[in-house]
């Protein structure tokens, strides 16, 4: 099979300059309007959520918006599926993607944490350091013990001290065997399991092709460049396990290149609004005018979502008038609008109070339920 992906050559503007040109401008209003915005941070981490919940339902999958939020926050009603669990690494990459410099993602290093390359699944930016430092440090602390057990045994003849001592030793055995098991199962993930990829799979080949196609793009507009990106990647699938990371890093080459530097456009959420047969045709002109109609119904979906939480944020800061300083409403303000729900536990840990005195404050915001459970419910704005 031949790898590579071929940019019109001449461009079918006569095709794509509509398009184009509403896809920018719809980009920079969202954009300008969030760089000032009081909600932006809110506005961007709730779009985490639905972005990567619109993730799985191109891929026919249905994941809930509250299971995702609940599963995020460790506070899952029920066994978490495969699906949910697919849909958090999108929700983990978008946030890694957003919080890091502007040219992270594309660059290689940025480039093979997201794709969990040699065993790097560090999406969060903490669990790698975490697991591989907690290897380490086990390992350091093991040797230390294990030199200095005859020293500890043959310190005092003291029953007491020798229990302590064959306790530590014990203690030193045990880290040394958790430390060598993770070294092994590290060792282990970076093995490619036939059963599970395709030996003849080259990625890094495909990697290479895929970033061709941008070298290919660099003179073009952001947004067209964005929409190459995400159809190159698309038809040269570079990634057997990961097919949603294409539409991620279009998003992240947008903000490199300074079109969306107050937020990362939901590409994902965008594309549902557009056929499976324009997304899926044989004509790349064809394919680029849906990437660029997707870009513009998540721009203006996005506009409309702001105006409307920020609506709510006004309507709620109303009921704020004459409360005590010491009132924690104003906090569950604030967190509410970081989450499309929120559930008592969540709000109970957030502010550092009880799940009852969380009920309380929910009822006393007036926030609108949204699962329609006796059990296990949660609020947000809509």
């Amino acid at each position: 099979m031949l790898l590579g992906y071929k940019t019109p050559d001449p461009l079918p503007w006569a095709a794509i300059a509509g398009p184009l040109a509403t896809a920018e401008d719809a980009l920079a209003r969202l954009d300008e309007r969030l760089a000032k915005s009081p909600i932006r941070d809110g506005w961007v981490s709730r779009n985490h959520f639905t972005d990567a919940c619109a993730s799985l339902w191109l891929e026919g999958e249905l994941v809930h918006l509250e299971d995702l939020v609940l599963h995020d926050a460790g506070m899952d009603i029920r066994a978490p599926t495969h699906e949910l669990t697919r849909a958090r690494a999108v929700l983990r990459a978008r946030r890694r993607i957003d919080r890091e410099k502007l040219d992270w993602a594309l660059s290689p290093a940025g480039l093979a944490i997201l794709r969990g390359q040699d065993g790097m699944d560090d999406l969060d930016g903490v669990g790698g350091e975490q697991e591989g430092g907690g290897g380490r440090n086990a390992k350091e602390a093991g040797d230390v013990l294990e030199a200095d057990e005859p020293l500890a045994l043959a310190a005092s003849d003291d029953p007491l001290l020798e229990a302590f001592a064959a306790v530590d030793a014990a203690i030193a055995k045990a880290d040394r065997a958790l430390a060598r098991d993770s070294r092994t199962h590290m060792r282990r993930a970076t093995e490619r399991d036939p059963l599970v990829y395709d030996i003849d799979w080259d990625e890094d080949a495909r990697i290479a092709a895929w970033r061709d196609s941008l070298d290919e793009a660099r003179s073009l507009p952001p947004t067209l460049a964005a929409a190459i990106a995400a159809d190159a990647w698309r038809s040269i699938e570079p990634l057997q396990h990961r097919p949603w990371l294409g539409q991620l890093l279009a998003a992240a080459l947008l903000r490199q290149r300074g079109k969306t530097r107050s937020h990362l456009a939901c590409l994902f959420d965008g594309l549902k609004t557009i056929p499976r047969e324009r997304r899926r045709s044989r004509d790349i002109a064809t394919r680029l005018v849906a990437e660029l109609d997707a870009i513009t119904a998540a721009a203006e979906a996005g506009l409309k979502a702001h105006d409307r939480w920020l609506n709510q944020r006004t309507l709620l800061l109303r009921k704020l008038t004459g409360r005590r300083s010491t009132s924690k409403l104003p906090a569950l303000v604030d967190y509410v609008l970081t989450r499309p729900v929120v559930s008592a536990g969540m709000i109970a840990e957030e502010l550092g109070i009880t799940s009852r005195a969380a009920v309380s404050l929910v009822i006393e915001l007036g926030l609108r339920e949204a699962t329609g459970r006796g059990r296990y419910r949660a609020w947000g704005i809509l």
